[in-house]
């Protein structure tokens, strides 16, 4: 293609195939004093004569005739009226740019160039060359104090599972390339300088998460100014997070909010020396898949290699195979790829293979799937953070298929069948003589659903075939034959994909039209364009379609083969062609970056692939500005803050949306709801009208009034009244150039598993932990076992024990949690039992005394009936009756002790004054009509202050030792008394006196 290799360091004239000639000097010109165009392909310096020859080079190759545009700020943030706008062209017999009048350009003559307007606007921007006329565009500037940025770096602590995330601000004209590129691991000076001033005037950055609503507040070092530090735990469930700082204003200027996506660190397989690339076949297109619910987590096959990355290509790995393993036809044979958490499934010539961390395996009849038959494979496209199910089934991650047969995969490493297409025939009511094979799967907007497309034909498919579908509810296990029916040629072959919204929206392509299916497949027809052409085809240079780009924002990009796209919205059936921006024989493909916004990625030749920002909403604006295709509405504004709501029993959502248009429009808001119909909403609709606008509130409060007491099926109905239901607030009109076209939100009707109950005042960290064990005499167990019982203290179970004088009377208060802290005081009635079988306490509170009608349940009636039964599955909301109604129990002793505790109703514990103990009890939520789920916390509780009482074995003893004493002594002293009488009765008390001696 080129006719003579570059000479090296020629900064001269460049020559291509068809005498297409270049000027090096000419694109060197109208970069300042850098000598750089920040945020564009020209980012390297241009006084580099190498790196201009490999653009012209690309340029020679691709063939490229393009007008494009760039901003110093990254991810086109900040495009006001102090924003540099870089302009360039890429082409042969370039003149001159033509720009209005309030713009300054720096040099109209030189290819790339910037420019400057000085007043907000939409403005014409068109290079004016010999030949044919070439596209213009209309720039739209804002009018903005948004001046500044926040760039952060990421640091993973592995250790303790945290992300330490380092902020600072920068202006993004006046700062490094570095920062300009994303590639600063520190700020520069003048970020530094910026960042100090803005923290003395009381700029603190936050960082809030989208999903969990959870904020995490920064701090300084003191030893490094200019600098904010936040501490993150990893957490694979709540990746959109947005840095926001506090409102100060330096030179006027704010500081724009930056959403980025944040999750727990994923490895990319790595690249073993001595493997082989993996790819699909000569000339073929990118085949893709990223992770629904880690968008910058993706895989590219091209067919010369494989590409993977974490961070929508900012950093990328080649992803390559053994050699033993497939042929060197096989390698280069890859018909679908799929990205999971287990690994890359590859399609090869009807086999799957899956490549993880460690191995390359071939998955087949080890694995109960066909060889040689598969021919799709697909898994869910849009994310929901939470699932929840009736049963203990998990989801499916990726879905298989044949002609006749459907495979589900789950994680890890097993795969079922779900059915084939004799099934489908007698669900369908098909006669068994058809023709019947799977078309195509897909997963839908709904969690829990699949879509299958059928190819149906009476007898044999010939000329044309049928297309049906049926849908697949993973959770109750159900077929629904939907309303869907399309006739197309034999050989066609459609992709669909489900647009996210509540009631399925859904489009097909083949390689020339799209069929669109809006609103619960009521509203179908085939997008076209405003001229009615339907074949998108005769508009690309008969290119066909490559790919379809859907968003969460109802943004939809149609990308052709040769990198033409058109544009059009969810609920919309009419598209514009954009502006071209790509080179023809660019390979390229559309994705999420790692900001939340839409990049393009190239594929070049010399295997490596480069990640350029792209501009949908200002190349929407351009091409829609001489239709006049306004939005009908000046705002759309609604309170739903999460994409995923829990209701439990008693609980109540309100929420409210409110639209503000123009005078006389009429519009209105529309709530529509799609899944099981267990849910009741009662909404209020308020209308103000003011200075030519009108507006119009709807508020909706969604409710259950399902009562679960005394029912003859507990669980049953509970599990009639679960599920999962789309909700979505659209505006009755929109356009293409509307910056919201719905909201969509999901309500789980069930049990959070996030859920939890604490007894008040029990902590694990207030007390040192230390190895000991108790023992429980047999006599205070109520089973009553042969020998007493010996426990071993389990700090980590039962936590930090009340110590309480076997004098105070004892209620627990119980508090309800999740994951995001403290919910409520729960006020309903309770159970608690001890866990070892201890019985040597009660109850303050007698039945009657509770004010009791007939008989309450107690443990030990509990025990009566449902014996063999785990005490925790004794008695319990599916099992309670209310003892203050004549119709229910009978009237029976109400002298007994009242057994169900509750915040109002006084009932307390009292311990036995005979003796000091370790008690642990388990406490249990009765009230049925509290929670879907079954809540349950445990605590300890150490009794003393009783001098316990002796043994009557012992107090035998001693008294019969104190008896023998005393007589001992008795009978010691009377022989003593007796030996002292006899003593002196046989000896004279007084001595006659002797004679007295004479001198």
């Amino acid at each position: 293609m080129i006719q003579s290799p570059l000479p090296k360091g020629s900064t001269s004239e460049l020559c291509c195939t068809g005498n297409q000639t270049f000027n090096i000097e000419a694109f060197g010109k109208g970069f300042g004093q850098k000598g750089k165009v920040r945020g564009s392909p020209y980012s390297d310096h241009v006084e580099n004569p190498s790196y201009l020859e490999e653009k012209i080079v690309l340029m020679c190759i691709f063939g490229l005739f393009l007008h494009r545009y760039y901003s110093n700020s990254p991810h086109y943030f900040i495009f006001n009226t102090r924003s540099a706008i870089k302009l360039e062209y890429e082409g042969t017999n370039f003149s001159e740019w033509n720009v209005p009048e309030d713009c300054q350009i720096e040099n109209n003559k030189s290819p790339v160039t910037e420019l400057r307007c000085t007043s907000p606007g939409s403005y014409i921007i068109q290079p004016i060359v010999t030949g044919p006329v070439k596209e213009k565009r209309y720039l739209t500037v804002d009018s903005s104090n948004i001046c500044f940025l926040w760039y952060y770096t990421v640091t993973n602590l592995f250790h303790n599972l945290t992300q330490n995330v380092v902020i600072w601000v920068y202006d993004p004209e006046n700062s490094d390339s570095e920062e300009v590129q994303l590639n600063a691991s520190e700020p520069s000076l003048n970020s530094v300088i910026l960042s100090r001033q803005l923290a003395t005037l009381g700029q603190r950055p936050t960082i809030y998460t989208v999903l969990k609503r959870k904020a995490y507040f920064s701090y300084e070092n003191p030893k490094i100014k200019g600098l904010w530090y936040i501490n993150l735990p990893m957490a694979a469930d709540d990746l959109i997070k947005e840095i926001k700082g506090n409102e100060v204003t330096f030179q006027d200027c704010f500081i724009a909010d930056l959403p980025f996506l944040l999750t727990v660190p994923l490895m990319t397989i790595p690249e073993d020396p001595g493997f082989l690339p993996i790819s699909s076949p000569a000339g073929s297109q990118l085949k893709y898949s990223w992770l629904a619910c880690v968008p910058s987590f993706i895989v590219v096959v091209a067919d010369m290699e494989t590409f993977q990355t974490n961070d929508s290509f900012h950093t990328w790995n080649r992803v390559r195979v053994p050699p033993e393993v497939l042929s060197n036809n096989e390698r280069h044979s890859v018909e679908q790829v799929n990205l999971s958490h287990d690994g890359i499934f590859f399609l090869i010539n009807g086999v799957l293979y899956l490549k993880s961390l460690e191995t390359f395996t071939k998955l087949g009849r080890n694995e109960e799937l066909p060889e040689g038959e598969i021919i799709g494979i697909t898994s869910r496209r849009w994310c929901w953070v939470k699932f929840m199910f009736k049963t203990k089934g998990k989801k499916s991650d990726i879905a298989i298929w044949t002609k006749n047969e459907i495979y589900l995969g789950y994680s890890p490493d097993r795969y079922m069948k779900l059915t084939t297409t004799t099934d489908l025939k007698a669900l369908l009511n098909l006669p068994p003589t058809c023709t019947l094979t799977i078309h195509n799967l897909e997963y839908t907007g709904h969690p829990l659903e699949i879509a299958v497309f059928v190819n149906y034909c009476s007898t044999t498919c010939t000329a044309n075939k049928r297309i049906y579908l049926v849908t697949y509810n993973e959770d109750s296990k159900e077929w629904v034959y939907q309303d869907f029916m399309l006739d197309v040629p034999i050989d066609t072959f459609l992709i669909p994909r489900f647009l996210f919204s509540a009631m399925p929206n859904l489009i097909l392509w083949d390689k020339y039209s799209i069929y669109y299916y809006y609103q619960n497949f009521t509203n179908a027809g085939i997008i076209e364009t405003n001229a009615g052409v339907k074949n998108l085809s005769i508009l690309s240079d008969d290119s066909i379609i490559h790919d379809i780009f859907l968003d969460y924002y109802g943004n939809i990009v149609v990308k052709m083969e040769n990198n033409i796209m058109f544009y059009f919205k969810i609920n919309i059936r009419k598209a514009v062609k954009l502006h071209s921006w790509t080179p023809k024989t660019t390979k390229s493909l559309l994705l999420i970056g790692t900001s939340t916004q839409v990049c393009l990625a190239y594929v070049l030749d010399d295997g490596t692939v480069q990640l350029k920002e792209y501009p949908l909403d200002l190349e929407v604006k351009s091409v829609t500005h001489l239709e006049k295709d306004n939005c009908p509405y000046r705002a759309f504004h609604n309170n739903i803050s999460h994409m995923f709501y829990f209701l439990d029993k008693g609980n109540v959502l309100s929420i409210w949306a409110q639209i503000v248009y123009p005078e006389n429009f009429g519009l209105h808001i529309i709530m529509e709801q799609y899944g099981p119909k267990i849910l009741e909403w009662k909404q209020s609709i308020n209308y103000e009208i003011a200075l030519g606008h009108c507006s119009k509130s709807l508020a909706i409060t969604f409710s259950q009034s399902v009562n679960y007491e005394a029912v003859d099926d507990y669980h049953k109905l509970q599990d009639e009244n679960m599920g999962i239901v789309l909700i979505q607030l659209r505006p009755s009109e929109y356009a293409k150039t509307c910056p919201i076209a719905q909201k969509v939100f999901q309500i789980a009707v069930g049990c959070d598993n996030n859920k939890f109950i604490a007894v008040k005042g029990f902590l694990n960290k207030e007390c040192i932990h230390h190895d000991f064990s108790y023992v429980i005499d047999k006599s205070y167990l109520r089973d009553k076992p042969p020998k007493n019982l010996k426990i071993s203290y389990n700090w980590s179970q039962y936590g930090c024990p009340l110590r309480l004088d076997s004098r105070e009377e004892f209620q627990p208060f119980i508090q309800l949690f999740d994951d995001n802290g403290f919910i409520e005081d729960i006020q309903v009635n309770f159970i608690l039992w001890e866990i070892h079988g201890r019985h040597d306490y009660s109850f303050t509170k007698t039945m009657k005394q509770s004010g009791c009608l007939n008989e309450a349940q107690t443990w030990k009636t509990m025990t009566e009936l449902n014996k063999d039964v785990p005490l925790e599955d004794v008695w319990g909301p599916e099992n309670y009756r209310t003892c203050f109604s004549y119709a229910v129990g009978k009237p029976g002793d109400l002298s007994q002790p009242y057994e169900i505790i509750n915040s109002s109703n006084n009932n307390h514990i009292y311990w036995p004054m005979g003796h000091s103990g370790m008690y642990i009890f388990r406490v249990k939520i009765l009230d049925p009509n509290y929670s879907f789920c079954n809540l349950m916390a445990i605590f300890a509780i150490e009794t003393y202050g009783v001098i316990p009482s002796p043994s009557f074995y012992l107090v035998a003893s001693i008294l019969f030792v104190l008896m023998l004493l005393f007589f001992t002594i008795l009978v010691l002293s009377y022989f003593q008394y007796m030996r002292v009488y006899r003593y002196y009765i046989y000896k004279p008390l007084n001595k006659p006196p002797g004679k007295q001696k004479k001198n």
